[in-house]
């Protein structure tokens, strides 16, 4: 049985080429500065620091356009995992949704150990100390919430989705490459979810979700230091395969990319016609 029903394929496919045409058209008509000399380039202005004259020198305009197309998609792409995960979450889930906001009301006390405890985190990565468990952190955050002092307040995950059983998920998707403060901040998002309802894991599961893989198949395969050393890794970090899985069964990601390959079969003479050659 196919993770991804015919009429959700046909309507991922169709967002996505939405996606690309819209990012083609914002590209196509964007004047690239060009060097017809360099006396002429190097006495031209850029207020938003677009200048780049040993660039314009070598490289035809065409293929800097291209660049900056490429740029741009790597950029904006990251949104495309969002819909497409929520697209396939709703023939397997409860519900799924977007931009979800928890809101509450919850103790100054509380919201103060959610920082005390991602401070701690972030000393003992640092120092090469034992880090707390992202359990662990949990209950700390859990137990310090009191009656008063009760203070309103928010977080939004990228995508929640409320399974068949009533388990609620939160997903912040985000680049597999992140930086510390990223990291950092969104361990602190996780704790602020089990807050705000008030619930431990596995009621509760919020993660850091990373689309695939940029080192392999693997999970054991992921290098980059920044997720390995400030995020409770173990617990908090699902990747690839791991998080196509929830959202959508085993074949989900495989099925996924297949979607993406064919709007790229479809679309790539588009794309260089639109950019390269301007029609």
């Amino acid at each position: 049985m196919k993770a991804i029903r015919p009429t959700t394929r046909a309507r991922i496919k169709a967002y996505l080429e939405v996606f690309v045409e819209n990012l083609v058209e914002e590209h196509r008509g964007r004047k690239i500065q060009t060097l017809d000399t360099p006396t002429e380039y190097l006495a031209k202005e850029s207020p938003k620091g677009r200048l780049k004259p040993f660039h314009a020198a070598i490289i035809p305009p065409e293929l800097m356009r291209i660049t900056t197309f490429e740029r741009s998609f790597s950029t904006k792409l990251g949104t495309t995992y969002e819909e497409c995960a929520r697209l396939i979450a709703l023939d397997h889930h409860k519900e799924a949704q977007r931009s979800y906001n928890v809101e509450g009301s919850i103790s100054l006390t509380a919201i103060n150990e959610i920082e005390h405890q991602v401070a701690i985190f972030e000393h003992a990565a640092k120092s090469g100390e034992v880090r707390p468990s992202l359990k662990q952190m949990i209950k700390a955050t859990l137990d310090a919430r009191q009656k008063d002092n009760l203070e309103e307040r928010s977080a939004r995950a990228d995508l929640y989705i409320l399974t068949k059983d009533r388990k609620e998920l939160f997903f912040e998707i985000k680049s597999p490459v992140p930086n510390k403060g990223q990291c950092l901040e969104v361990t602190q998002r996780i704790l602020r979810f089990h807050l705000l309802r008030g619930k431990p894991r596995p009621t509760i599961q919020a993660y850091f979700a990373m689309a695939y893989n940029p080192y392999g198949p693997a999970r054991t395969d992921y290098r980059w230091s920044h997720t390995l050393n400030y995020m409770p890794f173990e617990q908090a970090v699902i990747i690839g395969q791991e998080f196509w899985n929830i959202v959508g069964g085993p074949t989900a990601y495989q099925e996924l990319l297949e979607v993406y390959q064919e709007v790229g079969n479809d679309k790539s003479k588009y794309m260089l016609d639109a950019l390269a050659f301007g029609f």
